[in-house]
């Protein structure tokens, strides 16, 4: 492989993935990377620039859900050609209205009969996804209804949070919940449980990712050398969630955690600490346990952009059952 413009700053402020996103969305926007130009592979970049090939595939994913780049299985990844890239999704649909008013003209539809067939293909879509059930199925109670919200999508679509370690407690009834859905939501990290937990009941199990919020994951890149760290969480998974998300974004930040609910214990672990990190839902706890002047971060995920988008094509092609 030819050098490549790409570098990378493991000391920078912004994650890894981020860089390498920024640096690539650079090279698409001035012609240096060219539309339908294949690009390195995940495997091959990440040699090339001596990181994990997961943040290079973070870096791809966010490029793919904002359509610069588009993933062929078996061929690779391309530049996407025929999309201006300082176009949002507005602009690209203001453009697809426009063709479609160009259409509707070109037949002999008339302007108001356009617009009568548009509302009521709109009034028929919303009467359809206001039907659907999508459940959500996630481990940590903190961030269950947050992530639910993200996934409403604005469209009608009833979004049922469910905690993952209550469905396991009663499995018969989970089998009964699960199978009352149309859908079902939940992270990679519990895919392969969930689907079996929903086996038998012809349900569709989806998977998406998540990623740390952006402003979370600078705070934490510039805390300085020499300060104590510590993690304050409701569960391990969360924990070892935490650690894989900095590992993979060149974060390299030591750090202990406490999942205690005893305020002497929380009390003492959070009293030394110059930053604490904190679970969304512990951070009035934290708060009053910290010592002045402590640095507090709330450590909140997201679900992928590229995931929300994958995701809103199956549930507005969901057929409820």
């Amino acid at each position: 492989m030819k050098e490549l413009p790409l570098r990378v700053d493991r000391d920078g402020e912004l994650p890894i993935y981020l860089q390498l996103k920024k640096q690539i969305e650079q090279l698409i926007r001035t012609g240096y990377w060219r539309e339908g130009m294949r690009i390195p592979t995940e495997r091959d970049l990440a040699n090339a620039l001596g990181i994990s090939r997961n943040t290079v595939s973070m870096a791809y994913r966010e490029l793919e859900a904002q359509g610069f780049v588009t993933s062929r299985q078996g061929r690779g990844t391309f530049i996407l050609s025929g999309i201006s890239k300082n176009e949002d999704g507005a602009d690209r649909l203001k453009r697809a209205i426009e063709s479609c008013i160009d259409e509707a003209l070109f037949v002999g539809l008339g302007l108001d009969d356009f617009l009568a067939m548009v509302h009521q293909r709109v009034e028929e879509r919303r009467e359809l996804l206001g039907h659907v059930k999508a459940a959500f199925v996630e481990c940590n109670k903190e961030q269950l209804d947050y992530f639910a919200k993200q996934l409403e999508l604005g469209s009608g679509v009833k979004i049922v949070p469910l905690l993952f370690p209550e469905l396991k407690r009663d499995m018969v009834n989970a089998r009964a919940v699960l199978g009352s859905m149309d859908v079902i939501v939940t992270t990679f990290f519990h895919l392969d449980e969930v689907r079996e937990m929903a086996s038998g009941t012809g349900v569709d199990v989806l998977g998406i990712a998540l990623d740390p919020l952006l402003e979370t994951m600078v705070r934490i890149a510039r805390i300085g050398d020499g300060k104590r760290v510590g993690l304050v969480c409701s569960s391990k998974d969360f924990a070892e969630r935490v650690m894989k998300s900095l590992s993979q974004s060149g974060i390299s930040t030591a750090f202990e955690y406490t999942t205690t609910k005893d305020r002497q214990e929380l009390e003492k672990f959070v009293r030394p600490l110059h930053v604490v990190i904190t679970s969304p839902g512990r951070k009035k706890e934290v708060e009053a346990c910290a010592s002045p002047g402590a640095e507090i971060i709330e450590f909140i995920y997201r679900p992928d952009a590229g995931s929300i988008n994958l995701l809103k094509t199956a549930l507005i092609e969901r057929r409820p059952g």
